[in-house]
């Protein structure tokens, strides 16, 4: 893991820090390899990990875009790469089986955009900045941004922002249900960790699942309702549904 990225370990609550504050934590290839390092495999040094908050340094920017420097005498080839990277690297944390929630404070604009919305949850402060700017270089979102925008906010909201460049305010991310919260910014954290010490409460394996399922319902390679009906009967049957049941019939709380 390269110093772009901090990790802090709160009883089993990661923080991921991107650490760039006076590039306002633009992604270059060291943030982004250090994201793409640790969802794949350096997650598996955390005993008993909760879940996972992703949150930007200083008080400016969650991510503030791209680092627009490394656009410069670039091939067409090594372009696709790039992106690619970014897909793949974004898909991971999309995809990871621990809930992650960005823990947004200030800009965050284009490749941070893109980040956070690949988060499963998104809290942020009413100071916030988002946008998809990146019409304004000639260019379009690189990131997954024409994907998951209008999946989560609508084709014809995405189609206005991304074709505008405009950027939007906080509570206005929050009524088009771009985010799950909006909250002061000494409340931030607690609110993001509360949320995964939560989950972390309930069938992780069910959590897993959970994950992977209302993912499908995005993705043409899962058929959604398939997945869930052949995992409800999965989880049926394995121990940690048994517990979960005997608790309920019990009267107490399930030992997970």
């Amino acid at each position: 893991m390269n110093d772009t990225i901090v990790v802090n370990n709160n009883d089993g609550v990661v923080t991921l820090t991107i650490n760039r504050p006076k590039a306002l934590n633009a992604i270059n290839h060291d943030v982004m390899s250090g994201l793409n390092e640790w969802f794949s495999k350096g997650y598996q040094e955390i005993d008993g990990l909760k879940g996972v908050i992703i949150t930007g340094s200083g008080d400016k920017a969650f991510v503030a875009g791209a680092d627009i420097k490394q656009f410069t005498e670039i091939s067409e080839e090594d372009g696709v790469k790039l992106s690619k990277y970014g897909h793949d690297t974004y898909s991971l944390i999309e995809n990871f089986p621990k809930p992650v929630i960005a823990a947004i404070d200030g800009f965050t604009l284009g490749g941070g955009c893109e980040l956070a919305m690949a988060c499963h949850m998104r809290i942020a402060t009413p100071e916030s900045k988002f946008g998809q700017p990146e019409v304004n270089l000639g260019l379009i979102p690189g990131y997954g941004g024409t994907q998951r925008l209008p999946l989560l906010i609508g084709k014809a909201k995405a189609m206005e922002l991304t074709l505008t460049g405009d950027m939007f305010t906080a509570d206005q991310a929050l009524t088009w249900g771009l985010l799950n919260y909006v909250v002061p910014k000494d409340k931030l954290m607690e609110k993001c960790s509360k949320i995964i010490s939560k989950i972390a409460t309930k069938g992780p394996i069910a959590v897993a699942k959970a994950i992977t399922a209302i993912n499908a319902f995005y993705t043409n390679d899962i058929n959604g309702y398939e997945f869930e009906y052949e995992t409800f009967g999965e989880l049926l049957i394995g121990d940690e549904c048994k517990e979960g049941v005997a608790a309920f019939i019990e009267k107490r709380k399930p030992n997970f």
